[in-house]
């Protein structure tokens, strides 16, 4: 008697063929599943992904992004969007150089350049006090030691996006004094 036999350990069976276990692991990569339960999950996961857009788009916590999320962030999403600011002309006013060019006129091209040169330096400034503005407000409700690194970054390049593009929608109405 071996030492399995005494023991009552062993497989009791024959050692399976190399050929019959690769064909025991092989199965389909994908279901084999009908087009109607492939139709059902597509638009499952469209209704999944229009909730979650439509719930980014109102600014629930749950479906923001984690750049946005935070109570702080909200602060600062409030504080920015209750003020106009320059960054909001960028866009429009780049459109308009862009048609200036096609203008045979080298003094209204070279003014319009400069003109959004200015604009480009009117907006650093202005981002950089809103940025001051966002660090202030949410130090003054949640405590200066509380604050959260890049609040101030993400006032200025929220302040820069058009109003209109800006994820969450604003959720304040402008020209507004926004209140803590």
């Amino acid at each position: 008697m071996t030492e399995e036999q005494n023991t009552g350990v062993g497989k009791g069976r024959p050692t399976p063929a190399r050929k019959e276990r690769e064909q025991a692991r092989k199965r389909p990569l994908v279901g084999d599943r009908s087009k109607a339960a492939q139709h059902a999950d597509k638009e499952k996961v469209r209704a999944e992904r229009q909730k979650a857009r439509q719930g980014m788009m109102a600014g629930e916590e749950r479906y923001l992004g984690a750049r946005d999320k935070g109570v702080q962030r909200r602060l600062a999403r409030d504080v920015v969007d209750a003020r106009f600011t320059a960054g909001e002309l960028v866009l429009p006013m780049l459109f308009l150089v862009v048609m200036l060019t096609f203008i045979d006129s080298v003094l209204l091209q070279l003014i319009a350049l400069f003109a959004m040169w200015g604009l480009f330096l009117v907006v650093a400034v202005d981002a950089f006090f809103v940025g001051r503005a966002v660090k202030k407000k949410v130090a003054k409700k949640h405590g200066a030691e509380n604050l959260e690194g890049g609040l101030a970054w993400y006032g200025a390049m929220r302040s820069i996006q058009m109003r209109g593009l800006r994820i969450p929608k604003p959720q304040v109405a402008r020209f507004t004094k926004f209140e803590d």
